[in-house]
């Protein structure tokens, strides 16, 4: 009989761990991880977090792994949930599309804890996450509806990061746990029955959502331990009749997505880095908005601005129009079509808009105010046709000497077609870091990180923040 979807990932997950994967998939995870540290601890003092901290000290047990900013070591569990939810708190995690998911958010926490707890090497752990970052990104394809542009799992209300995350963070764990085949495939079938997350608080407010990448690492790592410990799953937990894809999905799910090319064509690298702590949709306008900001444009000179965007993405940049023009909070100012390309051409910080742009009194600025207000966000066919393998928009800039002005932005900075470079993935890092600890601990973190493919290792990534903390 031909091995399940579930038995093929466990196979996989498997093979990699006892051969090992390419220089260039360890090098391109570990970019991930570094990008993945500084969003961690840029979001220290961000409520959510504290909360969960919180949450898990009353939990106590035994001492196994790094929970970032504390001293203390928690159960790797908890370290999990910890920095998973510090991973996603900024929403300054990286994205796969056009499932649009955050993988690395959900897996390399899971990856971290468990990696700390059993003293793994850098190029096992770099392994794992590459696995479990591939298996979540795979999941969110499988509820990809081609047709409609759309991924079924969001249609319905779901947070697909967190319910893929979860089987990704299972498998990640169990390879650093030494599972075999069979337990990796119990891995995944008992990850299916603990990934959950639904995206309410997108429309009406809430700090959940930030939880939910540190719940899916926390159950991940949970997952591989109950399997080594012998407590099995189904093996068509996928596609069966009351499998993950029909219960979240219903008939709209793509099995083959799960299996096909698997080991040889990977998804991961369809993931994209955000450049800006702002939602993802507000990237390509930032984009134009910059390329302007080089020419020497002047924004005094500027009458009226349109903001042409794939029309999917309007309700969450757009709407309602006052109160994007006006941002609630730093926050709001987030997800604000008219805000983010106000600020960035009026001259952000970071890599073209940073932190410092999305504070309460950099969002009440009268500057940037009477900027958004000239903005005017509308569909743009070509952008909704490109959307969501990419997430383009066009400006259009009026001058009051009558110019017309026009940056159209196709390929997302910070994609497989337009990449940050090295320096500038420093740079981001060093931005979120320097938050947190100071330059030399910034510098040797960064060193640390990027020898994991040889002689560092992730225990003592974790003892260096520990000590900072």
């Amino acid at each position: 009989m031909n091995p399940t979807p579930a038995e093929q990932l466990g196979a996989l997950a498997e093979r990699v761990a006892r051969d090992g994967l390419p220089a260039r998939l360890r090098a391109d995870v570990a970019g991930r991880v570094l990008d993945l540290l500084g969003n961690c601890l840029a979001a220290l003092c961000e409520q959510p977090a504290e909360v969960v901290a919180a949450t898990v000290g009353e939990w106590g047990g035994a001492p196994d792994a790094t929970a970032i900013g504390s001293a203390t070591r928690l159960p790797a569990p908890s370290a999990a949930l910890v920095n998973g939810t510090l991973a996603h708190s900024l929403d300054f995690d990286d994205t796969h599309m056009p499932s649009v998911l955050h993988p690395s958010a959900a897996v390399v926490p899971a990856a971290l804890a468990v990696a700390e707890s059993t003293d793994a090497s850098g190029p096992s752990f770099l392994d794992a996450v590459a696995v479990g970052v591939e298996v979540t990104c795979r999941l969110g394809m499988a509820g990809y509806d081609e047709q409609h542009a759309n991924s079924v799992y969001f249609d319905r209300g779901q947070h697909a990061t967190a319910i893929c995350g979860t089987v990704g963070a299972a498998v990640a764990a169990g390879m650093l746990r030494g599972l075999t085949a069979a337990q990796l495939t119990s891995a995944v079938g008992i990850a299916c029955s603990m990934g959950s997350g639904v995206i309410e608080a997108n429309r009406t407010g809430g700090t959940v959502k930030r939880v939910h990448c540190g719940w899916a690492a926390h159950a991940g790592v949970v997952a591989a331990s109950l399997a080594r410990n012998g407590l099995t799953g189904p093996p068509t937990v996928l596609e069966g009749r009351f499998g993950l894809l029909r219960a979240f999905c219903g008939d709209q799910f793509d099995i083959d997505a799960v299996t096909r090319d698997l080991g040889e064509r990977w998804e991961s690298d369809r993931i994209f880095v955000k450049p800006y702590p702002c939602n993802h949709f507000t990237h390509a306008g930032v984009d134009a908005a910059l390329r302007f900001r080089r020419t020497g444009l002047d924004p005094a000179a500027i009458t009226e601005i349109t903001l042409g965007v794939p029309e999917p993405v309007l309700r969450t940049i757009a709407e309602p129009i006052e109160d994007k023009r006006r941002p609630l909070s730093g926050y709001h100012g987030a997800f604000s079509g008219p805000y983010t390309v106000a600020a960035a051409l009026l001259g952000g910080g970071g890599l073209g808009v940073s932190h410092e742009d999305f504070t309460d009194r950099a969002v009440a600025d009268p500057a940037r105010l009477a900027l958004a207000a000239r903005v005017y966000p509308l569909a743009d066919p070509e952008c909704t046709r490109i959307f969501p393998h990419q997430f383009p928009a066009v400006l259009t800039v009026r001058l009051a000497n009558g110019d017309v002005l026009e940056e159209r932005v196709r390929h997302n900075r910070g994609g497989p077609e337009n990449p940050l470079t090295p320096e500038e993935l420093t740079t981001k890092f060093r931005m979120n870091a320097g938050r947190a600890v100071d330059d030399a601990a910034v510098g040797e973190l960064d060193n640390l990180v990027r020898r994991l493919g040889s002689d560092s290792k992730p225990a003592t990534i974790t003892g260096l923040l520990r000590s900072l903390a």
